[in-house]
């Protein structure tokens, strides 16, 4: 990792620390709470199509396994929160794989409505499979994390552990972007026959950046299960996957530093317009059409060109 991303990591990190400490108010507490469940799913996300260059439209399939195989086996089967979170890692991570094996053979816009199908899938699933799943209804009383006798039960304690787990997972994506491996990913998104031409094995690097970001995905859904303590398929939809993808490119799909600015916006937005009732939808899309078109590498990206320009001219 560059010196300067471990600077920046360790400035979010004491930023993140010290924010609760100064926020008191609960509520923007929770929304913060959300960024970072979001920002977990984008950072793998965005390793996926930012440094691959492998669409997926099926992440909120992913989010929604890592929160159900959790709070079905937590509050079903009396199983610990923390062995839950594991085993909805390798359940997550197992299903990924045996799809992005086939799936990841696409390209372009077959791959994203590969992804596109398995996502209605489980969807589907999450809405049948009521014996298990509750249906549409769903189900509640899912058990809190606990260390001991420390139980997670207030917002400050959830902020802490979801934002400790985001500096992991960004401490992790940082050294893999920045490795041999990250080269390889650099180099099949700019040209996937050159790639295997040079002798990177593009279809292992593919599957393990596919399956990775899904088990970010699945982390995500078991901190997401275990704070509301409720699931029902809603939020695991489609259009969660289309605005995690909004997201990503929003914020820059090149950098996962991007992909957290994207979900920090788009999460926190939508809170501050429903100030202006009907007219939040127009305001929300209007900022987001400027931003692509005055900004289409991203917010991280085009804000940094922003200033160099500006230096140049001075």
């Amino acid at each position: 990792m560059k010196k300067k991303n471990l600077i920046v990591l360790v400035i979010l990190a004491g930023v993140t620390m010290a924010i609760p400490l100064g926020l008191g108010n609960s509520y923007y507490l929770n929304v913060l709470v959300f960024v970072g469940i979001h920002s977990l799913i984008t950072i793998g996300l965005s390793l996926l199509m930012g440094y691959a260059g492998q669409i997926s439209l099926g992440q909120a399939a992913f989010f929604g396994l890592g929160a159900y195989t959790s709070g079905i086996l937590s509050t079903k089967f009396g199983v610990s929160p923390w062995l839950a979170l594991l085993a909805a890692i390798f359940v997550t991570g197992g299903i990924a794989f045996l799809i992005g094996a086939p799936a990841l053979k696409l390209k372009g816009h077959y791959l994203a409505m590969a992804t596109l199908a398995f996502g209605y899938i489980v969807y589907i699933i999450f809405n049948q499979a009521s014996s298990f799943t509750g249906g549409p209804s769903g189900f509640g009383q899912i058990p809190r994390f606990r260390l001991g006798n420390f139980l997670f039960k207030t917002d400050v304690h959830y902020y802490y552990l979801v934002w400790i787990l985001v500096i992991v997972a960004l401490l992790i994506s940082l050294n893999i972007t920045h490795s041999r491996v990250g080269r390889a990913l650099r180099s099949i998104h700019a040209g996937e026959l050159t790639a295997n031409v040079m002798g990177v094995n593009t279809a292992k690097y593919k599957i393990q950046i596919f399956v990775l970001s899904a088990v970010y995905a699945s982390v995500a859904g078991s901190l997401y299960a275990h704070f509301i303590t409720f699931l029902n398929p809603s939020p695991f939809g489609f259009h969660f996957s289309i605005v995690l993808v909004t997201m990503v490119v929003v914020g820059g799909v090149a950098s996962v530093w991007g992909a957290m600015i994207g979900a920090a916006l788009l999460t926190i937005l939508p809170e501050y317009l429903r100030a202006f009732q009907d007219y939040d939808i127009l305001i929300y899309g209007s900022i987001l059409l400027l931003i692509m078109v005055f900004l289409p590498k991203g917010l991280f990206v085009g804000i940094f060109d922003l200033v160099k320009k500006r230096k140049n001219r001075q």
